[in-house]
């Protein structure tokens, strides 16, 4: 009886997803690929994103890619909040600078916004080996330091079908308060302080100036000589 080999499926690139659904030649969001984790202090950006509908751009990086989460309604100092955040696909590290307007037709088109950037760390003090063992058993608890978000706060995935889908939560500390909505204080991008409207028009292409056609020089009429 002829046994069947066993096909061993070859290891998906780490951003296969976030390159199959973008056409780099359209847009000018970076390419990227995934990098080395280096001992610096890991990264997260919050990019506010006006796509089919607003919402918010959670990422944090882990294993040299920026894990992603798009949360509706944005982040909440309330601790008593729990707001949705449903996992998207992984985004390379230097799309942390990246703010500006995707073209009509791609995907996630809209106007981009880098709405706040930081530092973060596990809240235990365990270092990216404890964030690892976070994310992959749905609990992941950190600490922010951003310019707009700050202190403790958890991710916790549910028990759902299809795509992951998170709470973010508020830990309650020194920068927790239900007297704060930051999304709605809080209108401008951390990098330029450029509204979404700017940022927008900023991207818009500018019309190509018209050369006006030069009209030709009107020839001089010559005048008929008389004999002397």
């Amino acid at each position: 009886m002829a046994t069947r080999k066993r096909v061993r499926a070859k290891s998906k690139e780490p951003l296969a997803e976030y390159k199959s659904k973008r056409d780099f030649t359209r847009t000018a969001e970076p390419p990227g690929k995934a990098v080395k984790q280096t001992k610096h202090a890991l990264r997260f950006v919050v990019q506010k994103h006006a796509a089919s509908s607003l919402h918010y751009d959670l990422r944090l990086e882990l294993g040299g890619v920026m894990k992603s989460w798009a949360v509706p309604k944005g982040p909440s100092y309330d601790p008593r909040v729990k707001r949705l955040a449903m996992e998207v696909e992984d985004h390379p590290i230097d799309y942390n600078s990246f703010e500006g307007t995707i073209p009509e037709g791609e995907y996630g088109a809209g106007t981009v916004m880098l709405w706040d950037r930081g530092t973060y760390a596990a809240e235990d003090g365990g270092g990216e080996a404890s964030m690892r063992e976070g994310y992959e058993a749905g609990d992941l608890k950190i600490r922010l330091k951003g310019k707009r978000l700050m202190g403790g706060w958890v991710l916790v995935r549910m028990r759902r079908p299809g795509r992951p889908q998170w709470l973010l939560i508020k830990h309650r500390d020194e920068y927790s308060t239900p007297r704060l909505d930051v999304t709605k204080k809080v209108l401008t991008s951390v990098a330029t302080g450029r509204t979404m409207d700017e940022i927008a028009e900023a991207s818009r292409p500018t019309p190509a100036k018209k050369k006006r056609a030069k009209r030709p020089a009107a020839k001089k009429k010559r005048g008929s000589k008389r004999p002397a």
